[in-house]
């Protein structure tokens, strides 16, 4: 929570707050070029907030999500009372999904927007939205690298998400769109590029009537400049397996992907509406690393869904020891308003039992990331460096996506530039992040 502020508030200032996923970011950034388009000066997710405007972009998707939202526009709320801040807006997820509640319970909010109408907040201010800006954006990453979001929106019905209630159906941007935004960023020094959306793999179907992923990436990796393009949330069903040969062939497409499977037992992938069973699954997932050797697998398994019975939940460890992901993120199940599970299913597994097992489950993928960690010590990596500590630089190989997942740590015996890549030597491991030393024969 941010509690102090300035003593004086800068006119034309505009402080914003992301929270939630990296899409919510891509928004808050697309938002800050509106504002400095209109001549504002914008910070974002500042320690101490000095500006005369704040818009907070605020994230719904789960319960611990939506209380963080919620504190955070009382505490702006309060600081608006008390005239330490003019005007305060809120937009995103959580008003898009409880507008009329939010307006009636918290007034000082000056106006609430969606997650699609926030492009009024500029009129609102007597501004003009540039439509000629639409796709250009203030980074707010490191300057290397950037989340680039290639669609809208979700049309699967996963008994437990609520993200199909907050954003609609799915909608893919145009791979001439993506692409010129691609150029735009690589002409600003960006060289890693994190592709985004809920599906990943449901991309181009709602434009181009086929799944274009494998077609999208072949052309954002065929642009001058791009070092590195990793995926990020695919959905295993109707997995469009003709993405794996690009991801084989192309250098500068990393050897990742973040594919969310939530569950392993037939009896719980039924009850959760994923269209997949466990059998389908341990396929797609021997055919993924069969063609695309060395491949990291990052996946996000839930515990606690109703129903879930001890025999569910040893079968998810023992699906988890089995495969051996390199990556691994668990949660708990939070019963949401509107989902099918809300409707349908009786919330019947006790707190305390949710993160027991989340607790045991996240055990048996340390022990896996430990030993994975160790192979590769004696190997040499390519690195990016994204930032330098008092006594080390701390970078990213090609199977670790920024914010989420391990990083290099090398010592500073050579004199390193940020954002360049160097050849790393693995000598050890600490926790989940490795030890390396730079490689200059």
């Amino acid at each position: 929570m941010l509690t102090h502020y300035s003593a004086t508030m800068r006119r034309n200032k505009v402080d914003i707050i992301t929270l939630g996923c990296s899409k919510n970011l891509v928004d808050s950034e697309l938002l800050m070029r509106q504002f400095v388009a209109n001549g504002y000066n914008v910070s974002h997710d500042p320690e101490k907030p000095e500006g005369e405007i704040v818009v907070i972009n605020t994230c719904g998707f789960i319960g611990e999500a939506k209380e963080e939202s919620v504190n955070m526009i009382l505490e702006f709320a309060e600081a608006r009372k008390q005239n330490k801040i003019r005007k305060l807006f809120v937009m995103g997820c959580l008003s898009e999904r409880y507008l009329e509640e939010l307006q009636t319970e918290i007034p000082e909010v000056d106006k609430f927007y969606g997650k699609f109408n926030w492009k009024l907040l500029i009129s609102d201010l007597g501004k003009s939205y540039h439509n000629e800006l639409s796709s250009d954006r203030i980074i707010t990453t490191p300057t290397h690298y950037a989340y680039l979001k290639i669609a809208e929106g979700c049309n699967r019905t996963c008994s437990y998400c609520s993200i199909p209630i907050i954003t609609g159906k799915y909608k893919s941007r145009s791979i001439k769109e993506i692409c010129d935004e691609v150029k735009g960023l690589v002409n600003q020094g960006i060289k890693e590029f994190q592709l985004i959306a809920q599906d990943l793999t449901y991309y181009g179907l709602d434009l181009y009537k086929k799944y274009s992923i494998a077609e999208l990436v072949r052309e954002i990796s065929d642009i001058r400049g791009v070092e590195w393009i990793r995926l990020h949330y695919a959905y295993p069903n109707h997995f469009p397996t003709d993405l794996l040969p690009v991801m084989r062939e192309r250098v500068n497409v990393c050897k990742y992907l973040d594919i969310a499977l939530q569950h392993s037992s037939d009896h719980m992938l039924q009850m959760m509406r994923r269209n997949i069973d466990k059998a389908t699954t341990i396929d797609l997932l021997h055919k993924i690393r069969e063609e695309v050797p060395e491949i990291h697998l990052r996946t996000t398994m839930m515990v606690g869904h109703p129903g879930e019975t001890e025999e569910d939940f040893i079968d998810l460890l023992d699906f988890v020891k089995q495969m051996r992901f390199e990556r691994l993120g668990g949660f708990v199940y939070s019963d949401e308003e509107g989902t099918y599970s809300n409707r349908n299913y009786s919330d019947d597994i006790e707190p305390e039992e949710k993160y027991k097992r989340l607790d045991e489950l996240m055990a048996v993928q340390e022990g896996i990331a430990a030993e994975i960690n160790e192979t590769k010590v004696g190997k040499t990596l390519k690195v990016i460096i994204d930032r330098e500590e008092p006594d080390f630089y701390a970078g990213r190989t090609e199977f670790d996506s920024p914010e989420v997942d391990p990083e290099v740590l090398i010592n500073k015996e050579n004199k390193l530039n940020i954002s360049d890549f160097y050849p790393v030597t693995i000598t050890g491991t600490q926790y989940f992040d490795l030890i390396g030393k730079i490689n200059l024969t």
